[in-house]
Order: structure tokens, then C-alpha cells, then sequence
């Protein structure tokens, strides 16, 4: 498969905050200002790119039925170790990204918050690893999706902060102010995003 295909997949089609509306929580909390979101959006980009990599080959080489062939235990299935490794890897990487964001935009990491920790248990960031196996991409292509997903959820949020700060200047019904426009608002941009699907982006 096409490594630009499955980016632009990942990004558009398959973006896994409005074609699967995962990681809704924090894309809701985080959306309210611009700056903050692209601090999150690219801390989010980061953790795909590397924590998708890094699941794919334990699953390839330890948890997949067969993995360990290569040791010599061709008949061992560790597959239902699965989330727990997921989350692992992803809570060390969550980890390394929160004390380097802290030491280097000390701004940024408190007006994240506790948003920024919660990146472990993000059901988007879990979600890009399980579609990684579902899709049974290989090391390079697992690379190509890490990023595109990750791209994808940081450009929706950044989008969503962007249209989210013109609105607090309109004139919005009471009955429509804060949670109530943004559920609307996300919904037109899932809608917007899924006439992406069906598309091919192959060169």
C-alpha cells in the first residue's frame, strides 16, 4: 500500500476524532484556545508517530499468535496481552513528552493541564495502535499511519479551536452557548471530513 495513501487516509477518511469521534474529552476541554490546541495537536502528532511504531513491532515479534517463532515458541499466542502493552508503551512515551514539554514550554504544559498526563488512557491514541493491528500494516507502514493519524486528530482539534474562538464573538441563543455549539460544530466538521470517504489517494 501506498505510504501517502495511508497518510492521507489516516488524515481525512479515517480521522480518528470526526470519522470515529475518539478522544472526544480532551478535543472538547482543549479546543478554546488556538495556541493551546496546536501545542496538544502537535505533542498528539509525536505520540502517534512513535508509539504506533514501537506497538507494531511487539506485536509483530511478541504478541501476535506465532510472534515468537523467532525464539523458538512458534505455538505461543500472547495476543490478549494486547491492550496492556498498548497502554504500557503509550503511558512511558506520554511520560517523556509531559517532562519534555514541561522543561521546554513550561506555558504550554500548564495551560494544558491535566489533559496532557490523560494521553495515556486517550481512547485516540490506544485507538491508532488497535486500527494498526486491524489493519496489519508493517513497520514503514505503520510509520506513514502513526503520523497521518496523529496529523489528522491535531489538524480536526485545531480546526475545531479555530472556528470556536471566532464564535465567542456571535451572537449565539442562550440556549446554544458553550457544550451545546460545540457539539454542533463538531458535527458539521465530521460531516465535512466524511466526504472524504470513498476517495482514493493514490498517486
Amino acid at each position: 500500500m501506498n505510504h501517502l495513501d495511508i497518510v492521507l487516509r489516516a488524515v481525512f477518511s479515517e480521522n480518528l476524532a470526526l470519522a470515529y469521534l475518539l478522544g472526544m474529552c480532551t478535543f472538547l476541554a482543549v479546543s478554546k484556545r488556538v495556541d493551546t490546541a496546536l501545542g496538544l495537536g502537535v505533542v498528539v502528532i509525536c505520540v502517534e508517530t512513535l508509539t504506533i511504531p514501537i506497538n507494531q513491532l511487539l506485536y509483530e515479534y511478541v504478541l501476535r499468535p506465532g510472534g515468537l517463532a523467532w525464539a523458538g515458541l512458534p505455538q505461543m499466542n500472547l495476543s490478549f496481552l494486547r491492550f496492556l502493552t498498548f497502554i504500557g508503551v503509550i503511558a512511558a512515551l506520554v511520560q517523556i513528552l509531559e517532562l519534555a514539554v514541561a522543561r521546554f514550554a513550561p506555558v504550554l504544559h500548564s495551560r494544558l493541564g491535566v489533559y496532557l498526563p490523560l494521553l495515556t488512557v486517550n481512547c485516540a491514541v490506544l485507538g491508532g495502535s488497535l486500527f494498526m493491528v486491524q489493519g496489519e500494516y508493517d513497520f514503514s507502514e505503520s510509520i506513514a499511519y502513526g503520523f497521518g493519524a496523529g496529523l489528522g486528530w491535531g489538524l480536526a482539534l485545531l480546526a475545531f479551536a479555530a472556528i470556536r474562538e471566532r464564535l465567542r464573538y456571535s451572537d449565539v441563543p442562550a440556549g446554544l452557548r458553550g457544550l451545546g455549539l460545540a457539539f454542533i460544530v463538531a458535527g458539521l466538521l465530521s460531516l465535512a471530513f466524511s466526504g472524504f470517504a470513498g476517495i482514493e489517494f493514490r498517486g
